[in-house]
């Protein structure tokens, strides 16, 4: 069974108190949505196996601790995924990246695939999913599921804001699948928008508001 994990750390809700502000400049929402992927990157890789090997220091020999795989896969779900990637490698920088493409029909509300490009052996590799907004579920959803028709198993997903209702359909769909937010929103509004959200985080990510 998956956990769900809602950060309470001061610094985590301070950066996203500041992203919320329609008065925050693109380029310091992109810093914050990085840095903020940093803080939750800590806590989501917590799990990952160690092995014991031995080194010299300037000093002497010794035996320490270093990362035993498997191999670490981010797949942003575009385009605003793309802005949590590089938190992400900043701590895990041989951490290879696939791309999945979603469009969300405006009428129906439904996920459509138009591109999806995994790395090699992503069966093996502990997946790390990104979307900064988790809204109705439906892409996450959508994603995650292309991801394991593909062979992939071990898969996190990592989102800054969440609504409750896509944060219910992404745990009963894949119940295995651990879910990190930075935050806990209201809900969504008649046009399936969190609110109180933070804005369009592509458009916000990438300055085309």
């Amino acid at each position: 069974m998956g956990k769900i994990t809602v950060f309470d750390h001061p610094l985590i809700q301070h950066k996203i108190s500041i992203m919320r502000s329609k008065d925050t400049s693109c380029k310091e929402f992109r810093e914050l949505v990085k840095e903020v992927t940093m803080f939750m990157c800590y806590e989501a890789l917590r799990d990952i196996p160690l092995k014991e090997v031995e080194i010299e220091t300037p000093l002497t020999k010794c035996k320490t601790n270093v990362l035993a795989g498997p191999e670490i896969a981010i797949v942003p779900i575009l385009r605003a995924g793309l802005g949590m990637v590089e938190g992400v490698q900043e701590l895990v920088p041989t951490a290879k990246v696939g791309h999945i493409g979603l469009y969300r029909d405006e009428v129906t509300m439904q996920p459509h695939e138009y591109y999806c490009k995994l790395p090699s052996g992503i069966e093996d590799r502990r997946i790390i999913v990104t979307d900064p907004m988790l809204a109705t579920g439906g892409s996450a959803v959508a994603a995650i599921n292309f991801i394991k028709e593909r062979g992939g198993r071990n898969i996190k997903f990592m989102c800054m804001i969440a609504a409750p209702e896509g944060l219910k359909v992404l745990c009963e769909s894949h119940p295995d699948v651990d879910i990190f937010c930075a935050h806990l929103d209201e809900g969504l509004n008649e046009h399936c928008y969190i609110l109180p959200g933070l804005g369009d985080a592509g458009d916000r990510i990438f300055g085309t508001k």
